[in-house]
């Protein structure tokens, strides 16, 4: 039974949406947008209480429970809209978001009591915390785990991210964060490569790892592993670590910068160059502040640029070293690898960020301003309820050695102190 499900949710009109999830998130997030343009304004609850009356007779009274009912039922309809389009089951996937639906909405009124606002504590939060409990007590059915659709709801709240953040700013921070992601990038990708050869790692799982741990986490990863035609198993070990490893990463570091007093500006360029997932730079960056969340966003967006490049040059090295099969039957990679791997939704985030700048008058923006924000911070705490529920902390002892598991911490540690280095002389000093 659970076999034909899970077949079932992988075939499903796959044939007939072939949309890539970036141009996907795209379209979605624009739809968003132009809806709220049109004054159609999905109604914001109220998640703030104090006592246990105001959580009974506020948060959980008539009139906000509508609201909730209204941004369910929108969201939901967008979000099985992507499902639609990037191909998987519609049928099943609205068995799973109610349930993503349900933790989000419990994350997001623990976070509204006052005692735990005084913290400073976000809802991805919890709801990273509530979907691990979840997703490691409980055995979830593979099918339900392969439609929690972490990535499409990340990017879709990054899109209406751009919305928030001026032009000008991505001018400003995306120059440095590029001159930032080159240095991190060829320093630590280096680093990573000697480290899994002195653990005696295989190259395929070597070309993984350093991609993972310098450019951009799980992206990286699965783009490496189709520039090398790499196993999957290796591939879904390699994003086990990756996940697992961004969640002590996005809590704790924040705590760090607070600690020693790091400006908003220079610890957004950490937490962006070194957190290798987007949502969990997302996460960290919101722990912080407005200003550290902006610099984190363009910084990891100037670091997923890099992935095109990079995998063209994994393709090429690859390719005409001969590795993995005779040179004789391999397709030499052409330039259209840089375009195939690059992230598109970044381009839906620059183009909201001209759009909010320049096209629309300060009254416009203002009247939306406070829609958007809403929805995109539900988008955000869908996905970490999803990072929650997909990630299993045994998944990392599947595989009979331990060292790629070493290999991977001990260069993402070097990835952490470099990535402070160079953002602090870029977005401190400088």
């Amino acid at each position: 039974m659970e076999e034909s499900v899970q077949s079932a949710v992988q075939s499903e009109r796959r044939s007939l949406f072939p949309v890539h999830e970036d141009w996907v998130s795209v379209i979605l997030g624009f739809l968003i947008i132009i809806l709220s343009l049109a004054w159609f304004v999905v109604p914001a609850p109220n998640f703030r209480w104090e006592t246990w009356q105001q959580l009974g007779g506020q948060v959980f009274g008539p009139d906000n429970l509508t609201a909730m009912l209204v941004q369910f039922l929108f969201i939901g309809v967008v979000a099985a809209g992507g499902i639609l389009l990037t191909g998987k089951s519609v049928r099943y996937f609205l068995g799973v978001f109610p349930v993503v639906y349900v933790v989000a909405i419990l994350a997001l009124i623990i976070e509204g009591n006052s005692a735990v606002r005084d913290l400073n504590l976000e809802a991805v939060i919890f709801s990273l915390t509530i979907g691990l409990l979840i997703g490691n007590l409980f055995r979830l059915p593979e099918w339900f785990r392969l439609l929690l659709t972490t990535e499409l709801f990340v990017k879709i709240g990054l899109v209406l991210l751009g919305t928030r953040i001026i032009f000008s700013d991505i001018l400003e921070s995306g120059s440095l964060g590029l001159v930032q992601a080159s240095i991190v990038v060829l320093v630590v990708w280096y680093f990573s490569w000697w480290v899994c050869k002195k653990f005696r790692l295989d190259d395929e799982m070597t070309m993984m790892i350093s991609s993972a741990v310098s450019i951009c986490g799980v992206s990286a990863a699965i783009a490496t592993a189709g520039a090398i035609k790499g196993d999957t198993r290796k591939l879904s070990y390699v994003i086990s670590l990756v996940l697992i490893v961004a969640i002590p990463m996005m809590i704790f570091m924040p705590m760090i910068a607070n600690h020693f007093h790091f400006s908003q500006e220079v610890t957004g360029a950490w937490l962006g160059g070194s957190i290798d997932t987007t949502g969990a730079v997302v996460a960290s960056g919101t722990l912080v502040g407005d200003t550290a969340l902006k610099v984190s966003t363009i910084v990891k967006f100037s670091q997923n640029v890099m992935l095109g490049i990079a995998a063209f040059a994994i393709s090429i090295y690859w390719t005409y070293a001969g590795k993995g099969e005779d040179l004789a039957h391999v397709e030499k990679p052409g330039l259209g690898v840089i375009w195939d791997r690059f992230p598109k939704f970044v381009l839906g985030f620059v183009a909201a960020s001209l759009v909010f700048s320049f096209a629309l008058s300060p009254t416009t923006v203002s009247s939306v301003s406070g829609s958007l924000k809403t929805i995109q911070t539900m988008w955000f705490v869908l996905a970490f309820t999803s990072i929650g529920l997909e990630t299993r902390f045994a998944d990392l002892f599947l595989n009979n050695s331990r060292k790629p598991l070493y290999a991977f911490v001990i260069a993402q540690g070097f990835n952490v102190v470099v990535t402070l280095v160079v953002a602090w002389v870029l977005f401190g000093y400088l």
